[in-house]
């Protein structure tokens, strides 16, 4: 049988948006799971997809920044089956430092990735959207960030703007900002954020229904 849009998770998400998803999180989980409003080279495109994560850490010049590198890195943590996953960088510590940027991340668009989400800023956002990259990030930067931060380690736990995200968890982002549910709650974070929705679309019925006295 086919999946319709209805039953797609993705397409759930997308139409339901962030803010629903954060609510229907909060009533599921105690744990804080929402990030603050983001940026990126097109606000228009959401993020969707379970996460793999590379961790950056404050640059030291007395170590290797592993000996692959980025590259090696990211294809650790892609891995045999990249196609519609969320490359989740951490801050390392300097959320203003670029981790990133048109060059770098073009493997995300060659490997089919579902697109980038960063604690930190990247650069090139013209040449990420034109790579058709769903990246949310910071901030734009223009200098080189290498020798602030560095790629240390792929698909461990990592934070991001204070949220726990671990590989596996799924990673919604639109404009409003972003959220982290754990994989083995989106079916009922889905569900809860549709009675979110319909509860929401209720109360502003009932709102257009009032009457205040002159």
């Amino acid at each position: 049988m086919s999946e319709t849009a209805e039953d797609d998770p993705a397409a759930r998400a997308k139409r339901l948006g962030c803010a629903a998803l954060v609510d229907a999180m909060g009533r599921i989980h105690s744990h804080r799971a929402h990030i603050l409003s983001l940026t990126g080279p097109d606000r228009t495109r959401p993020l969707f997809g379970p996460a793999v994560t590379i961790a950056y850490m404050p640059y030291r010049d007395d170590l290797p920044q592993t000996r692959s590198g980025f590259p090696g890195l990211f294809y650790e943590a892609a891995g045999d089956s990249p196609a519609g996953r969320v490359l989740v960088l951490s801050g390392g510590g300097y959320p203003d430092a670029s981790h990133g940027g048109g060059t770098k991340l073009s493997r995300v668009a060659n490997h089919g990735l579902a697109g980038v989400l960063a604690d930190g800023r990247l650069r090139d956002f013209d040449e990420l959207r034109d790579q058709g990259i769903a990246a949310w990030c910071r901030g734009e930067a223009t200098r080189w960030g290498g020798d602030t931060v560095m790629p240390y380690a792929a698909n461990i736990a990592v934070e991001v703007s204070g949220v726990c995200v671990t590989p596996g968890d799924y990673v919604f982002a639109d404009a409003a900002g972003a959220v982290i549910i754990p994989a083995a709650s989106l079916a009922r974070v889905l569900d809860e954020a549709s009675r979110v929705d319909a509860e929401d679309a209720e109360a502003v019925e009932q709102i257009r229904a009032e009457w205040l006295p002159r």
